[in-house]
C-alpha cells in the first residue's frame, strides 16, 4: 500500500497525526469522495481506497462518530419556499461565547460565528418571509441583552454554497 500512499499524499496531502482526530491520506481521499459524492457506496469507497468494505465502513464510521465528517443533504433554502435569506452582522457588548449560545437557540438562525473585525457574530437567518425576519431581528436578537447593533445584509439570490474545501 506505500505505493498508493504515495499517490494519494500526493493527490490529498500529508497525514496529520496529532491526537485521536488524526487523519491519514486515506481518511483524507474518503473525504473527498465523500464530498464530490455523498452517497458514494462503501463498495466504490473501498475501491478507490484499496480497502475491504468492511474496513472502509469502519473508517467513515469513525470519522462520522469524532465528528470529522457529517454526511447530509445540502439544500439552496431560497427553492424549498423560505423566501427570504440574511447574513446578520452583530456588535456584541458582553460575552462572546454567552450570547453565541443563546443566539444558536433561535431555530431560524442556521450559522453562527465568533469573528473578528467590524462585528463580533455573523449570523445567518433562514426565515419564511420578511416578516418573519423582522421578527427574529426586533423581537429575538434585540432582546438578547449583549446585543448592541444588528445590520442585516438580506439575500437577494444564493449562487454558491458549498462544503468541500478538503483536508489539509
Amino acid at each position: 500500500m506505500s505505493k498508493l500512499n504515495s499517490t494519494l499524499e500526493s493527490e490529498v496531502g500529508p497525514s496529520v497525526s496529532n491526537g485521536p482526530g488524526s487523519l491519514d491520506v486515506v481518511d483524507k481521499l474518503l473525504i473527498r469522495l465523500l464530498q464530490e459524492d455523498g452517497r458514494m457506496s462503501f463498495t466504490d469507497l473501498a475501491r478507490e481506497v484499496d480497502l475491504s468494505q468492511n474496513a472502509t465502513r469502519l473508517r467513515v464510521q469513525r470519522l462520522r462518530q469524532s465528528g470529522i465528517i457529517d454526511i447530509v443533504a445540502i439544500t439552496n433554502p431560497l427553492t424549498l419556499g423560505f423566501e427570504t435569506m440574511a447574513m446578520a452582522g452583530i456588535e456584541i457588548d458582553g460575552p462572546l461565547r454567552e450570547t453565541a449560545a443563546m443566539i444558536d437557540t433561535i431555530p431560524e438562525v442556521s450559522y453562527v460565528a465568533i469573528c473578528s473585525g467590524r462585528y463580533d457574530l455573523l449570523v445567518e437567518l433562514v426565515c419564511d418571509n420578511d416578516s418573519q425576519l423582522i421578527e427574529i431581528v426586533d423581537q429575538r436578537l434585540r432582546s438578547i441583552p449583549a446585543v448592541h447593533r444588528v445590520e442585516l445584509f438580506t439575500y437577494l439570490d444564493l449562487k454558491k454554497q458549498t462544503y468541500s474545501w478538503g483536508t489539509r
